[in-house]
């Protein structure tokens, strides 16, 4: 069984004791532990001192199968700035009596008595005693209790030395800056970097591994983090910057990668290898200077003479050779080519001396012969006429549509009689569509009306039924 418990140790000085019923250097527990304790002292020996002998006449010694053996592994757990655990197993032998618990004594160092820090026996196998004064040193001793007494205690080899605590120094580098920082020429740096540590640690950087060149750059450090700043970062401000934490003989270290860049220079020559057809090929050189930083390709850009506007053929292009195509023939072009990194493309362009002509082929056209197509036809109806239904007294219409080439003479016929001139109608004929007004129809023109087509090709005609109702009388 492992149970823990805590007690409370007052810090006046090296003789107070930490039970409840005490708060003398030298204290008597009271009642029940009082007894527990008295059997202790009548068989355990203190240091320095001797055990004082319970007279025979009054109680005899209790023979030892009663008495617990001494705990093992008394060993501590923790220790703060102002509590220590320790802890224990049970002892080998609990004695015919049966365990009623375990007292923890303590005794300061330079100093003969044990104090008991719990008054009574307690059934745990870890406890932590609290409110320890800074610089405390002292022993513990343990020991197992029955019924018959306390059995032999176990003590701790080494004293507990209360001191402040050391929380080991620690660096917490921030995402962004796990991998190379990249910034541009003339831009600012500024890296905060947080650590832990108790108490505050001290904390250092360098460059490269040489100190820092305090007329560049800043640091200012507090309790939990460190500051690098750059007003205006060069070139020369590029490499490994390491953070060093150290405290009382621990230290933790962190590097950051910084890069500073600016734009490439431009490639360092261009040259015109050949023009053939609408095609023309470019070789050119890397630039010298690539702005501190890896080139993501090359611009290739071309001009025709007559606009001089510049269009781009090629975007990050890797090769330093390319063929530029689809040129339009009898034209001259000139082309340039820009380096490209992070920061952009270079200021200025590699640009060819000599322009490329793409000269005409020299074709000659041999057209075909040319057949003109007879569009001449009969005429023929597309749309016949439909039946209609008037009603006396309101103008109706008759369409139709008719093809033919040459454009056809259209006769409009009532009951196969010719009605050219004849006023009451009016005949219409535009793009091929033949309508037939017939103005306020009366009964007496119902019938069947013709429109015939006529040209020297040869003639078509389509018929309908006009019925005009006479409105009806009451």
């Amino acid at each position: 069984m492992t149970e823990r418990a805590t007690s409370e140790v007052p810090t006046g000085g090296p003789e107070e004791t930490t039970s409840e019923s005490a708060k003398l250097p030298t204290t008597e527990p009271s009642g029940e532990a009082a007894a527990s304790e008295s059997a202790w002292e009548e068989q355990t020996p203190v240091p320095q001192e001797p055990a004082p002998q319970a007279p025979a006449a009054t109680k005899p010694a209790p023979a030892s199968e009663d008495l617990p053996s001494a705990p093992l592994l008394l060993a501590v757990e923790d220790v703060s700035d102002s509590a220590v655990t320790v802890s224990w197993e049970p002892p080998e032998r609990l004695g015919r009596l049966g365990l009623q618990g375990y007292v923890l004594e303590l005794c300061r160092e330079g100093a003969s008595e044990w104090v008991p820090v719990n008054a009574r026996p307690m059934m745990v196998t870890q406890q932590t005693l609290r409110n320890l004064a800074l610089g405390d040193k002292f022993f513990l001793r343990v020991a197992a209790v029955s019924s018959a007494g306390a059995g032999p205690p176990a003590v701790l080899d080494q004293p507990v030395h209360i001191q402040k605590s050391i929380e080991a120094p620690k660096i917490r580098v921030p995402r962004h800056l796990r991998q190379t920082y990249i910034r541009q020429v003339g831009e600012a740096v500024n890296l905060q970097i947080p650590f832990q540590g108790n108490p505050k640690p001290q904390a250092s950087w360098t460059h490269n591994g040489h100190a820092l060149d305090s007329q560049r750059v800043s640091i200012r450090t507090g309790a939990q983090d460190s500051i690098l700043f750059i007003r205006s970062a060069q070139r020369s401000d590029s490499g490994c910057y390491e953070l060093t934490v150290r405290l009382e003989g621990l230290e933790a270290k962190a590097a950051i990668d910084i890069l500073v860049i600016e734009k490439p220079g431009p490639p360092r020559s261009i040259r015109l290898l050949d023009v053939w057809g609408c095609n023309a090929a470019l070789e050119w050189t890397p630039p010298q200077d690539t702005g501190n930083t890896d080139l993501l390709g090359y611009t290739v850009q071309k001009a025709d003479k007559k606009t001089g506007q510049w269009f781009t053929v090629l975007e990050r292009y890797h090769p330093t050779t390319c063929t530029v195509s689809d040129l339009i023939v009898g034209n001259s072009y000139s082309f340039r080519v820009f380096s490209e990194n992070l920061c952009g493309l270079s200021a200025s362009a590699a640009v060819t001396k000599e322009l490329a002509h793409v000269q005409k082929a020299d074709i000659a056209a041999k057209p075909k012969g040319f057949v003109e197509r007879d569009f001449s036809e009969a005429p023929s109806f597309t749309q016949p006429l439909a039946d209609h239904t008037s009603t006396p007294g309101y103008s109706t219409q008759l369409f139709c549509s008719v093809r033919a080439s040459p454009k056809p003479k259209i006769i409009w016929m009532k009951n196969k009689m010719d009605i050219q001139g004849d006023p009451k109608y009016r005949a219409l004929s535009e793009q091929g569509v033949c309508t037939l007004e017939i103005r306020k129809p009366s009964p007496f023109d119902s019938g069947v009306y013709t429109c015939k087509a006529v040209n020297v090709l040869g003639e078509a005609s389509v018929d309908c039924r006009l019925e005009v109702k006479a409105s009806a009388t009451h």
